[in-house]
């Protein structure tokens, strides 16, 4: 599928403002972030500490971005930042960040200072969208002076807490629609040709290039196929036409494609990819399988 079959734009052509007002305009409120994440951000301050730490304002509405941390942060701890909803169609990434701060977070606030942002981008999880409002792609985005306002004040947050981190986890999903949609309509922007990538079917890992703890990788892989499967190779040992590292694991140059994970300098990062349209996943399974790569990280660095 190239850009001729998206319905916005001009083959070969970059988009103009009115092509990004068109395709703003086609976008439609499909699920409420106050009733689906906020509620059960809510239900979190008997134990953990719900910090906002900024809010978007767009023309359709306005979201407040919060933050939950472990209470009495320790500075002979380490600290782990745990992401979500980044983008905010990858429902397991925030439902899973959601689902390890209720269950597991204060366990392991014995060991660790935790921070999370369960939903980076709450107008992407209403619309079930990859880009912000500006069809900006906030997972392309965490620099100096970054575009998308999603990714500026999460950065800005965590420069805020004045400490390093040990690890940085950042959940994600990768769908169906990465090729239905997504592509198509980033090639269509960009004025390219697309060229789709075969979905892998299953969970995998995307590392640092720059510093892939393959080990790391490999602990949090043990600990999610317990839950759902690993998703192979294609014939080409790629997996979205990125050759793989290891069993369910490929690399990233993270800080140069401004990726999430490449927000500090921790020393363990990785980003979490759960396949929802598996014909043997739900939703559930997707939502553990997150919380189980969580685990296996801290995990590993608690044993090493």
């Amino acid at each position: 599928m190239n850009n001729s079959t998206y319905p916005i734009g001009n083959p070969g052509e970059k988009w103009n403002n009115n092509h990004k007002l068109q395709w703003l305009e086609a976008q439609k409120i499909k699920r409420s972030y106050n009733d689906e994440v906020l509620t059960l951000i809510n239900e979190l301050k008997d134990t953990l500490i719900v910090e906002q730490y900024g809010e978007l304002n767009y023309a359709q509405n306005s979201y407040p971005l919060f933050a939950l941390k472990t209470q009495h942060f320790d500075k002979n701890k380490h600290t782990v930042l745990i992401t979500g909803g980044v983008h905010g169609y990858e429902t397991s990434g925030v439902h899973g960040a959601l689902r390890f701060a209720k269950t597991l977070a204060t366990q392991y606030a014995e060991k660790f200072n935790l921070v999370i942002t369960p939903c980076i981008s709450p107008w992407g999880y209403e619309t079930i969208n990859r880009w912000n409002p500006e069809a900006i792609d906030p997972n392309r985005s965490f620099y100096e002076g970054s575009p998308a306002q999603e990714s500026a004040l999460v950065m800005n947050y965590v420069q805020s807490l004045n400490t390093d981190l040990i690890a940085h986890i950042d959940l994600h999903e990768t769908t169906d629609s990465d090729n239905s949609e997504f592509r198509p309509a980033l090639a269509a922007r960009e004025g390219k040709v697309n060229t789709n990538w075969n979905i892998p079917d299953g969970f995998y890992l995307v590392a640092d290039s720059n510093k892939p703890e393959p080990a790391f990788q490999k602990a949090i892989i043990e600990c999610v196929e317990k839950v759902t499967h690993i998703a192979p190779s294609d014939e080409n040992k790629q997996l979205i036409g990125v050759p793989q590292e290891q069993f369910g694991v490929i690399n990233y140059a993270a800080k140069e494609l401004g990726l999430c994970m490449g927000l500090s300098d921790a020393t363990y990062v990785t980003t979490t990819e759960v396949y929802p349209d598996s014909a043997t996943a739900n939703p559930e399974e997707c939502i553990l399988a997150q919380v189980a790569a969580i685990s296996g990280a801290l995990d590993y660095i608690i044993n090493k």
